[in-house]
């Protein structure tokens, strides 16, 4: 890893001192939580809309096996070590957190307890949003920032993937069969 390795926090916990010396700084902290598979630019637009309702922002990755969880078998397609090192490359971006699978819902949020919780439209309910709000000074529900989401693009390159093998097999089979048939004539 590179010199921001020192941004990348592997243990939640480790957050914690972290946010204290922020705090006695004074510093509006921020957290946003995701997968950010596929980083793309709705993910570093969405970060630097984070970024302003605060000093410092702070993002949530869900490990590899949380993923999984969430979305399937085939997923993440990046790494988690390389989707955090990826986000402390976005100037908007201080510190990456690793989400581990399995822990208590909502814990790195009550761990921080940002002034700020960022979130996109399709993660929280108004209920939860309500609940949250203990834990945070506000709750800021963002917009999607890209005409497409990673899943959308990861659709795509399947399709198209798909397309590719089935133009290949017709044009083989095409040819098999010809040859059959010519065999067969010749015979």
């Amino acid at each position: 890893m590179n010199d921001c390795s020192a941004r990348i926090i592997l243990q939640a916990r480790d957050i914690v001192p972290i946010v204290k010396r922020l705090r006695r700084e004074k510093k509006r902290i921020v957290l946003t939580q995701g997968s950010f598979d596929l980083v793309h630019i709705g993910h570093a637009r969405y970060c630097d809309k984070a970024r302003e309702y605060g000093d410092v922002l702070i993002v949530g990755v869900d490990s590899d096996a949380k993923v999984r969880q969430r979305k399937g078998p085939n997923r993440p397609i990046v790494p988690e070590d390389e989707r955090m090192e990826m986000l402390t490359h976005l100037r908007s971006v201080d510190y990456v957190v690793l989400k581990e699978a399995g822990g208590e819902r909502f814990g790195l949020i009550k761990l921080i307890k940002p002034d700020v919780l960022v979130a996109t439209a399709q993660t929280y309910d108004e209920k939860t949003i309500k609940n949250l709000e203990k834990f945070c000074g506000k709750v800021v529900v963002l917009d999607p920032m890209a005409t497409t989401s990673t899943t959308a693009k990861i659709r795509l390159m399947q399709i198209n993937t798909a397309r590719k093998i089935e133009d290949r097999m017709r044009t083989k089979l095409i040819k098999s069969i010809e040859e059959v048939l010519e065999e067969l004539r010749n015979n």
